[in-house]
């Protein structure tokens, strides 16, 4: 499933990956603090969220609950291709590139990327 999220909606995506359901007061408990988000905050991009299908929300009990719909992997992958597509016309080795040539990857960075290549062309 494809669905793109926000940088606002993946810090909920977060809280609901690393633990779910939680119901909106629990999210908003744990992200006002470094956020500064309000309940109406949480509550809009929750609202959001749900019409894009990237969460569901239980309403049997008082407290609604949310549950994501998407895994972490599945959005990581959809980011990164829109990043690559934007950024690096779609093309991982320009990415890799410009890692090496800015000097961003430490030794042990450049050993990953090769073994990752290696056990990949096997």
């Amino acid at each position: 499933m494809a669905v793109q999220v926000t940088e606002a909606e993946w810090k909920i995506m977060e809280v609901l990956w690393d633990h779910s359901p939680r119901t909106m007061t629990e999210i908003t408990a744990i992200l006002e603090p470094t956020t500064g988000w309000t309940r109406h905050t949480v509550i809009t991009l929750l609202k959001r969220m749900l019409e894009k299908g990237s969460i569901s929300m239980d309403d049997t009990e008082r407290a609604k609950k949310y549950t994501p719909l998407i895994t972490r992997e599945e959005a990581s992958t959809e980011e990164t291709h829109k990043f690559l597509s934007h950024i690096f016309k779609g093309k991982a080795s320009l990415l890799v590139n410009h890692l090496v040539d800015s000097g961003d990857l430490s030794e042990e960075d450049l050993q990953q990327i090769l073994d990752v290549m290696k056990d990949k062309k096997r």
